[in-house]
């Protein structure tokens, strides 16, 4: 689905998006067959809230929103788009109440109501068409609505339908449509070609484990975006409990994460070179799956003691990320649902990252509100360092304890980046229950703040 502003109309019907506490002073502005309107209704400005007032003949004439109280819009992502759902189909354009510095974002979360995943049963998305206003960026928020639909689609679709072909396939069809170049390093050429931690990861599943390269650009900094692609993880050996299997085909979050980023960024012709790694693999079980007390020997080297096989997904990022730093990047960025940590630590909604880069994390940070993509920043914190180093191997995969889970599995990640400029998003990807603008099930996280933080992050 294209997911887009509606065309000027004139039979477009004029919104007014009113907060509960400015209803009394809109309503003394009004005819006085409208505030007769209004008051019989019952609206009251409630978040969600919506009513068509009729003209003289009859028919819908004007629109209203409910925008609750400033409390109740904190606690929502995207207001708006709470009215924005249940408004009759029809053409709207905005006229009033939406505070400038959030337009931009409520029409973001407008478009996002048009979202369904229907691959397999019809759904029922919102019908109601919305006018861009004159102040909004019409491209970008249409482009950033497109890439999170493409971020969604690819979550949401089990593992059944979507393991390392099927991956591959949508980063060749997003390559082609921006005329972006995409290679594939498959099966046993992984270690002919030096990526060993990725093929021992995928060897033991139908579908072969692979090295998903993207290219496009040919001037200006160059940005690497890592993705992990692990379709289904079963835990290997170290077999899941069937409840923590349950939402595993989102293991492969981190790709689709960058792939929205990368469409964003091709969308709008950003002016860099970009380069997208993708490690696509099943964490499956069979006689060839790698082990518990397996040493792996990794492409920069290292050498990694395996104490738990449900701790792969650094594994196949560590063996990309190696390959990130040999291109000498400006800027490498690594995506992945990596650790459960994590979501103790900041819950499913916020989107932790790590990096050493004092300028890029304040860029990040600024940019996350305007983006409504909140992210939270978190310590390469070095004394853990040791939590990392086995003595039998370079590096541990899973330290025992419990402790620091997410901080130790990105201070595993950074050995591999090397001198690169690095950050690290240990995100979830997932949207547990319906929101205005956010359906249930795949979620982008970070992307929209790093779209709006890259310029000043990279100086284009």
């Amino acid at each position: 689905m294209t997911l887009s502003f509606a065309p000027p109309s004139d039979h477009s019907l004029p919104l007014y998006v009113i907060a509960k506490p400015d209803l009394e002073a809109w309503l003394k502005d009004q005819p006085d067959h409208v505030q007769s309107w209004v008051a019989a209704s019952g609206f009251t400005g409630a978040l969600g809230q919506t009513l068509l007032v009729p003209g003289a003949d009859g028919t819908p004439a004007t629109a209203l929103a409910g925008y609750g109280t400033e409390g109740q819009r904190a606690r929502k992502r995207f207001p708006l788009a709470a009215a924005a759902e249940v408004l009759p189909q029809g053409t709207y354009r905005i006229v009033s109440g939406v505070p400038a510095d959030q337009l931009d974002m409520e029409c973001f979360g407008w478009l996002m109501t048009g979202y369904a995943f229907d691959r397999y049963a019809a759904q029922s998305p919102a019908k109601a068409a919305l006018i861009a206003p004159e102040r909004v960026d019409t491209a970008r928020i249409e482009a950033m609505a497109n890439a999170e639909a493409l971020t969604r689609d690819l979550v949401n679709t089990p593992a059944s339908d979507m393991g390392p072909d099927q991956l591959q396939s949508a980063a060749e069809t997003l390559a082609h449509e921006f005329d972006a170049t995409c290679d594939v390093i498959s099966g046993d050429a992984l270690i002919e070609q030096d990526f060993p931690m990725i093929h021992a990861v995928g060897r033991a599943a139908e579908q072969p484990p692979r090295l998903i390269e993207m290219n496009w650009g040919s001037s200006g900094p160059k940005l690497t975006l890592v993705g992990k692609g692990v379709c289904f993880d079963t835990g290997g050996l170290n077999l899941k409990p069937g409840a923590s299997m349950g939402l595993m085909k989102k293991d492969m979050g981190g790709a689709a994460n960058v792939l929205g980023l990368a469409r964003m960024i091709m969308a709008l012709a950003l002016p860099l070179q970009l380069r997208v790694l993708i490690p696509a693999v099943e964490n499956a079980v069979a006689g060839n799956a790698f082990r518990p007390g397996d040493i792996l020997t990794s492409r920069k080297g290292l050498t990694v003691e395996i104490n738990n096989t449900d701790a792969e997904g650094r594994l196949v990022l560590a063996d990309a990320l190696a390959l990130a730093d040999e291109g000498d990047p400006d800027l490498v960025i690594s995506m992945a649902t990596l650790t459960g940590a994590a979501r103790v630590a900041v819950g499913p909604d916020l989107a932790p990252f790590y990096t050493d880069d004092d300028h890029a994390a304040d860029a990040l940070a600024r940019a996350a509100h305007p983006a409504a993509d909140p992210v939270w920043r978190m310590p390469f914190h070095e004394p853990y360092e040791a939590m990392i180093e086995p003595g039998i191997a370079d590096l541990d995969n899973a330290p025992s304890g419990g402790f620091a889970g997410s901080i130790t599995a990105a201070l595993f990640l950074r050995r591999f980046a090397g001198e690169s400029r690095y950050m690290h998003f240990d995100i979830y990807s997932w949207q547990r229950s319906k929101e205005p603008g956010r359906s249930k099930g795949g979620l982008g996280q970070g992307p929209r703040a790093l779209l709006t933080a890259l310029s000043e992050i990279l100086d284009l």
